[in-house]
């Protein structure tokens, strides 16, 4: 079997995880509805996906110390995830069924973005990759499967969700058991200790900036669980909507793209303050409006509302104390990306269930409460080219 660099190997491995992921954000919660599962038990099962992506970061992937231990884990948590993608079809309209496969689907899944990133990050330090061009192939992946799932499901049924899922984690299953070339070896100055997370939970700036990016990124959680199955209720059909859901992605990336131009120079705060007014013009449209032009405006203010906090947050990293990077790392994943947008996913099933599209109201009022935190001053970050490579790590 042929050898690949290791662009190559990870570009393509990107190509087949993200397009699966595609599929299974915006969508898994419309299949859900069509399994008859309530607006409530659909926001549990969403939010017990998420949180277990946030255990699975905290609890599995710190385990994977050596370099040389992440293609073989890649390749068994694809294998692994195939299968439980697959066990969807045998959950009969069962709920505890769905949260089992729930459970383990994302198990797999959530280590997966780290874990293939580290790889990324060990050849970009070898000079045998630029990471970002590397990435990106990730988010153009995102971008053809929602695309193409919405297609599907508008011409062939909802079961569509789950075949089109199952073709892109083959495909990553695929492109992961050939070997690269050259192999990664661990050396000698990668074995320091991972510092302690609690450490950093009693420092009122960390919690401040936490909280932050919680009620930003949190904000997303009824878009997330629910932008899908309401704007189906309002009459756009499922094409239509993998295409507002590919729009967002790729405003999301544009900003990621042009980020040293467009931020350069702007103080931490102010990137923040932009992030939270989207927040609040997005959701207040949502909640207002699902006029086809209207939409198209709010999965625009996707670049804002993500992308543009998802810059500030790594640029807040990268500023703080060198030996806090990887644990501010790891909680802003854990806690903002994970368990908060997890509660959030759980309360919004909720209210969108008795108040519908009047939720999003709630998350715009997200918007207006981060503008009132305000961090600890920072010395200013020097490096804009790097914070816009790393926020390519997204969960979209």
């Amino acid at each position: 079997m042929l050898k690949p660099s290791p662009y190559g190997w990870i570009s393509q491995y990107f190509l087949g995880f993200f397009f699966a992921y595609g599929v299974y954000l915006p969508f898994w919660s419309l299949w859900f509805k069509e399994q008859g599962v309530s607006s409530t038990d659909i926001g549990l099962l969403v939010g017990l996906g998420l949180a277990t992506r946030c255990v699975a970061n905290l609890v599995i992937t710190p385990r994977v110390h050596r370099v040389e231990h992440l293609m073989p884990t890649l390749r068994w948590l694809s294998f692994a995830a195939l299968i439980f993608v697959g066990f969807h079809f045998f959950t009969g309209g069962s709920f505890w069924l769905m949260a089992l496969a729930t459970v383990l689907f994302n198990l797999c899944c959530g280590p997966v973005v780290p874990l293939s990133d580290a790889m990324a990050n060990y050849y970009a330090r070898l000079k045998m990759l630029d990471y970002g061009r590397t990435r990106l192939w990730g988010s153009i992946a995102f971008i053809a499967g929602s695309t193409v799932v919405g297609f599907l499901v508008a011409e062939f049924g909802s079961d569509m969700i789950l075949y089109t899922a199952m073709v892109g984690v083959f495909f990553s299953l695929l492109f992961a058991m050939r070997s690269i070339n050259p192999m990664p070896v661990t050396r000698g100055d990668q074995y320091a200790e991972r510092p302690k997370l609690s450490a950093l939970l009693t420092d009122k700036s960390v919690v401040k900036f936490l909280v932050l990016v919680s009620l930003i990124q949190g904000s997303h959680a009824a878009y997330y669980g629910f932008s899908a199955i309401h704007w189906k209720a309002a009459g756009h059909s499922e094409d239509v909507i993998g295409y507002l859901w590919s729009l967002g992605v790729a405003a999301e990336v544009a900003v990621f793209a042009l980020s040293k131009r467009l931020f350069a120079g702007w103080a931490l705060r102010t990137l923040f303050i932009v992030a939270a007014c989207g927040v609040m013009m997005r959701w207040g449209m949502t909640a207002a409006t699902t006029s086809i032009v209207a939409l198209v405006i709010v999965q625009l203010l996707h670049g804002v509302t993500f992308a543009t906090a998802h810059i500030a947050a790594i640029q807040y990293i990268q500023n703080s104390e060198e030996h806090k990077m990887v644990a501010l790392q790891a909680l802003y994943n854990a806690i903002p990306l994970g368990a908060f947008i997890a509660l959030m996913t759980v309360l919004s099933g909720w209210g969108y269930e008795h108040w519908g599209a009047l939720v999003f109201w709630g998350m715009a009022a997200m918007g207006l409460l981060a503008l009132f935190i305000k961090l600890d001053p920072q010395e200013p970050s020097h490096n804009v080219v790097d914070v816009s490579e790393k926020a390519l790590e997204t969960q979209n």
